[in-house]
């Protein structure tokens, strides 16, 4: 173990947690995830808590964006040109089936064949394109030093201008949450059902952000001279990581999730789980940008944030991160499932804290949260994660373990990011 200061874990957590993304969440969606039917190769859109997979469900580009992004990430941090072949399959399936020839960009998603199903740019899936692409350029230019990785970085560039171009808001800032097939504009922008339609989100912009981060860490990886668009990108990170401050997060210190063009909000919603995560990756980014005076700017608002969101939103009697609060008319409304993504990205964001301050209730509730997991969020009989757990421990067999939203990204990155953080190495 390379950190010295690494006194709140042992060798124990971290074999766990290696264990947990080797032995578990790799093998289960290299099982499970691949249609390899001829004409309908991708990923399946819809995986039941049985394991029952949907064949004819249409498919997300989020959806094959994190499969690329984890295979390639584990194939990196692993040194182990084996995890590529699932990220060469995301990557084929994205370039045939997904990318707008005649547009640019992605479409939303597809139908097993190709054919588009929804063609609108939904930016979220955008900036979930470009996040995928260049971790996998960066794995193919450390693994195979082949000239795959100047294509796969180039379309990950591609999105990126794309986005400056057509989705960013000049006068007030972030990004828009869609635009039409030609990125004209719409006003179809609702990006699930359970979210609003309205011009600007949080959700949206944090994985813009997320995106932009690790574009700028892997372009010269794979480009030898890669300072100039490289020096673009690093503006526009630090440009929406100021916007994040200043315009998503509330007095609360919680992040508001739907806005107007001008940043008023639309909504009270709390959700605990956004929280937590945009405090690591908004620290995430200054720490790539290495901009010392922005990190000292933002340093006290991140611990504020992931310190709320112990506070207010994770369940200390049993270890686990809640979903969300919000208005409702008989009232506030408190949803305490326990939703997989949640529950990782909790991991990530006390680990941080920990890291950032030192202080024990961040690594106290990283052990407990992590004990949950393995106890009641994981499936001990067939593998992976239950989508949903309710307050007793019990699944929530009515939701997917599979598909458009839930794939190996939120708790493979968990994963990652701690045994990279940690320095472990087996």
């Amino acid at each position: 173990m390379k950190q010295e200061n690494n006194k709140a874990f042992d060798e124990s957590f971290y074999k766990s947690v290696e264990h947990e993304f080797i032995n578990d969440i790799l093998p289960f969606w290299e099982k499970n995830a691949c249609d390899t039917r001829p004409g309908c190769e991708g990923f399946y859109g819809s995986i039941s808590s049985s394991g029952l997979a949907d064949a004819e469900a249409p498919r997300s580009i989020v959806m094959t964006s994190r499969f690329l992004w984890t295979y390639s990430a584990a194939a990196r941090h692993f040194k182990n040109p084996a995890l590529l072949k699932m990220a060469d399959f995301a990557y084929r399936t994205i370039v045939s089936k997904y990318w707008d020839s005649e547009n640019g960009g992605v479409y939303w998603s597809v139908l097993p064949d190709g054919t588009p199903c929804v063609s609108k740019k939904q930016i979220y899936g955008e900036a979930f394109c470009c996040y995928g692409l260049c971790e996998y350029a960066a794995a193919i230019k450390e693994l195979h030093n082949d000239a795959l990785s100047e294509e796969a970085m180039n379309y990950a560039l591609d999105i990126y201008n794309f986005l400056e171009k057509y989705a960013l808001d000049p006068e007030d800032g972030g990004y828009l949450e869609a635009c039409a097939q030609n990125w004209s504009p719409t006003d179809d922008m609702i990006l699930s059902p359970k979210d609003m339609n309205c011009p600007k989100s949080m959700n949206t912009n944090l994985h813009v952000m997320e995106a932009y981060t690790n574009l700028y860490r892997t372009l010269p990886v794979v480009f030898s001279d890669a300072k100039a668009i490289r020096a673009e990108v690093g503006d526009s990170l630090a440009a929406l990581v100021r916007i994040t401050v200043e315009n998503i997060l509330q007095p609360n210190a919680h992040l508001g999730m739907f806005f107007d063009m001008k940043w008023n909000p639309l909504s009270d919603e709390i959700s605990y789980g956004h929280d937590i995560e945009a405090s690591w990756l908004l620290w995430e980014a200054v720490c790539e940008l290495e901009d010392e005076e922005l990190k000292s700017e933002i340093k006290e608002t991140v611990i504020k944030v992931a310190e709320t969101a112990l506070n207010e939103g994770f369940d200390h009697e049993n270890g686990c991160m809640e979903n969300f609060l919000r208005s409702e008319p008989e009232g506030k409304v408190r949803d305490r499932t326990r939703v997989w993504w949640n529950q990782a990205e909790a991991m990530n964001g006390f680990y941080n804290a920990w890291e950032m301050t030192g202080e024990t209730k961040y690594s106290d509730a990283c052990h407990a949260e992590w004990n949950w997991i393995l106890n009641h969020q994981k499936d001990r009989e067939n593998g992976e994660w239950w989508n949903e757990v309710d307050v007793n421990g019990n699944p929530v067999l009515t939701e997917d373990k599979g598909g458009n939203w839930k794939t190996s990204y939120h708790n493979g990155r968990t994963c990652l990011e701690l045994l990279h953080r940690s320095g472990y190495d087996s």
